[in-house]
């Protein structure tokens, strides 16, 4: 009888582990077939506790870089565009350069912000309301080789730096303390 129960218990732990590891192996397959505009879009949207935890999602400035513990993937960034996460905030921030769309987290999470960016030749690119992901960041599709000022506000604090869209430029800024 002992036997038996060893043997089912065991014949149920192989099933779960086998179960587990599948799905992690497929879940990166989710995206086959996706541009990294949709899976962005998609992951930004996604609550902070639903996100998921068996792989990751970094933005670098021209690829999207999927990972779980057997494989990676690369997705290639749009040519024209870069895509920049930002993190407003007033007294708690992380160091960050390349941003994780699964593990970084901000402030103000859900806040009604005004973001403005000017160029350098005083172009406006961005003059919206909006309101904070969940993580607390606020993603946005830049031109490229962009150079100018962002500013942000929120419940009369004001925040302004600059902010560039080359290749090397970070795609996670984390040092906007708003005043």
């Amino acid at each position: 009888m002992k036997l038996r129960v060893a043997s089912s218990v065991l014949l149920m732990a192989t099933a779960l582990f086998t179960s587990a590891c599948s799905s992690t192996a497929n879940g990166l397959a989710a995206f086959d077939g996706r541009s990294a505009e949709e899976i962005i879009e998609e992951l930004d949207q996604t609550p902070v506790t639903e996100r998921a935890t068996t792989f990751r999602a970094s933005i670098h400035a021209d690829e999207l870089i999927l990972s779980d513990q057997s494989e990676q993937i690369s997705i290639e960034m749009p040519a024209d565009k870069f895509y920049v996460s930002v993190a407003p905030y007033t007294s708690q921030t992380h160091d960050c350069f390349y941003h994780s769309l699964t593990t970084c987290t901000g402030e103000l999470s859900n806040a009604p912000i005004t973001v403005t960016i000017i160029s350098d030749s005083g172009d406006t690119i961005i003059d919206k309301s909006t309101t904070t992901f969940d993580n607390g960041f606020i993603g946005m599709w830049l031109p490229r080789n962009l150079h100018g000022t962002l500013t942000i506000e929120y419940e009369g604090l004001t925040a302004t730096q600059p902010i560039s869209t080359d290749s090397d430029a970070p795609t996670c800024i984390t040092t906007t303390r708003l005043f």
